[in-house]
């Protein structure tokens, strides 16, 4: 007699190619979970031997957060899945020592980096499966542009720059972009999937700091 309780198992990860990528996500909103709910996504593509890469705007690491996560660690043992944090230590405009003309550099710089991996993904041809240790340049399926909402509400880069990347973004490239607690109205009639995460309660509130295993 079969086992019927039992579920789906795991199977090796083989490099191969979406069929049906190439849409524009959203998760903003001042609830806790955006790039979690990001990274859970992304983990779902590389287990099915698709190429993704995080990248990371406003993450640099502060006096309570370490620079090295969770996820960067995960990430590097995953095939197919590979990150860069462009974030500036610190946190723009909370008078914490960085340098907000800093936080402004990164911020540009992380953006002429994602039109660049767009661009080669554009260029590379995604029909056919893309390898799995090939570095971004050489093309991504999905893209996780992390935060980049949050640069865009604080003045970091123009919401026209937002809207011109989704605009650059080859027709079969998931793009994923997450950050901000101001909704971000000049993307949503350019967006396929628009998440509002919503807060109800936060540890934060209660004097509770960020938690290693749980916010980074």
């Amino acid at each position: 007699m079969s086992d019927n309780t039992a579920g789906p198992t795991a199977e090796p990860i083989e490099p191969s190619a979406p069929e049906e990528f190439g849409l524009v996500q959203v998760w903003w909103g001042d609830g806790k979970g955006k790039t979690t709910a990001a990274l859970g996504m992304a983990t779902r593509a590389v287990g099915h031997g698709y190429r993704v890469h995080l990248l990371q705007f406003m993450k640099g690491g502060t006096g309570t957060v370490e620079d090295v996560r969770g996820e960067y660690n995960a990430i590097a043992a995953l095939p197919g899945f590979s990150y860069e944090n462009a974030g500036h230590y610190g946190w723009h405009g909370f008078m914490d020592g960085s340098d907000d003309d800093e936080h402004t550099a990164r911020a540009k710089g992380a953006l002429e980096r994602a039109h660049e991996i767009l661009a080669a993904s554009a260029e590379a041809g995604l029909a056919d499966p893309l390898d799995a240790d090939g570095p971004p340049e050489a093309g991504v399926n999905m893209l996780v542009v992390d935060e980049i909402l949050y640069a865009a509400n604080r003045g970091l880069v123009d919401p026209e720059d937002v809207v011109e990347l989704i605009e650059a973004k080859p027709d079969d490239v998931e793009l994923v972009l997450t950050g901000g607690h101001d909704a971000p109205d000049y993307v949503f009639e350019h967006a396929d999937l628009v998440t509002e995460v919503g807060k109800v309660k936060h540890p934060l509130d209660a004097g509770h700091p960020a938690r290693k295993g749980t916010e980074y």
